[in-house]
């Protein structure tokens, strides 16, 4: 099938997505350890390993700069996955010349987090604090006002550097006597999780510009707002609730994206505010993956979508490892944000290897 690029306006589109999308594949995220990382995913958060690739390099080529946006030189250890009953995550550990090593602060531009939702706060915080590897932030909080009174939740954070969030949904939400949109509220089977945990909820991203994120998550790519909330936060509950050591000015939307994902985009306002955005190489970099029928469709509609910027051109893996046949390529966002299209086939080579298998396809973009 002949690719055919959209139409530069919104309005006048005639999809509500990436062509052939069925939903989000992934998120991932770069680590200092990945060893570290892993060990704890699986033994803390009941995560199964679906394989492990590496070192991904290209010594003696740009392949590594036009195709990821890193340092030609850099090379990387991949480890994917599955997270709960719904959702995959990719985990990196670059070594890279220029890299950064220090991840940006939750209010930084690149900040991130992965919300869990469970049944029961307590119960299953409870267990995360008795991890060596947990710090916990403050106490449980409930949302006194707004579209999402009612809901409580607590941070995380690991020593390995990512930021989790555990949340409890209220069973009704103010926000959904105002539209037919919904939150993705997981309900899954996660038996080897925390105590009570559902699946992930929700992942959140920092953005310099929030009005231009939402317009372009719920535009091109895709996605439906549910809600934005706005909040400013004192200097006390920064430090104990966040780790943030400055008051702030938090603005958020609620974007649900496709069947199984809500991405929560916040921007703040806080002095000395880092603005730059962390590359996939350093650590704290990170990006989100779309599953796709047709890669090649996919990636010329992107490429002819404004606030899209194609990174080379799509890659077919055809090595004999773990992910052969995995048709990829890697694209940038409004913002710089970090995005991919991929399509793996059934029965990929990993799966020799384990019973452990990755989430999706869905089969619709629209199916919940």
């Amino acid at each position: 099938m002949s690719p055919t690029a959209p139409p530069k306006s919104r309005a006048d589109a005639d999809t509500l997505s990436i062509p052939t999308a069925r939903n989000v594949d992934h998120y991932a995220y770069t680590v200092a350890d990945l060893d570290a990382a892993v060990d704890f995913c699986t033994t803390v958060l009941g995560a199964d390993v679906l394989y492990r690739l590496g070192p991904v390099e290209e010594p003696d080529s740009d392949w590594m700069a036009r195709q990821l946006g890193v340092h030609p030189r850099a090379s990387t250890h991949i480890a994917m996955l599955r997270l709960g009953p719904d959702s995959n995550l990719e985990l990196f550990q670059y070594t890279a010349p220029e890299q950064r090593t220090q991840a940006p602060e939750f209010t930084d531009v690149g900040g991130h987090h992965i919300g869990i939702h469970v049944s029961d706060l307590d119960v299953a915080l409870a267990k995360a604090e008795r991890s060596p590897h947990v710090r916990v932030l403050g106490e449980p909080q409930t949302v006194p006002s707004g579209p999402t009174a009612g809901n409580r939740w607590i941070h995380l954070l690991t020593d390995w550097g990512m930021r989790l969030e555990l949340r409890e949904l209220a069973p009704e939400l103010p926000y959904e006597k105002e539209t037919a949109a919904r939150v993705y509220r997981p309900a899954g089977d996660w038996p080897r999780g925390l105590p009570g945990a559902l699946g992930v909820g929700h992942v959140g991203y920092s953005v310099a510009d929030l009005d231009e994120a939402v317009a372009f998550f719920t535009g091109p790519m895709g996605g439906e707002l549910a809600y934005r909330t706005t909040e400013s936060v004192d200097a006390r509950t920064a430090r104990r609730q966040y780790a943030v050591q400055a008051p702030f000015r938090k603005d958020t939307a609620a974007i649900r994206l496709g069947p199984v994902t809500t991405v929560e985009l916040s921007s703040h306002e806080i002095e000395g505010r880092r603005t730059e955005r962390p590359r996939n190489s350093d650590v704290g970099g990170h990006h989100l993956a779309f599953f796709v029928d047709d890669v090649e469709r996919a990636a010329a509609w992107l490429a002819a979508t404004d606030g899209a910027e194609v990174l080379g051109e799509p890659q077919l893996i055809e090595d004999g490892g773990p992910i052969h046949g995995d048709r990829w390529v890697y694209f940038r966002g409004v913002g710089g944000f970090q995005l991919e299209v991929l399509n793996m086939p059934p029965g990929m080579p990993y799966e020799q290897y384990t019973a452990a298998r990755r989430f999706g396809p869905s089969p619709r973009w629209t199916n919940r």
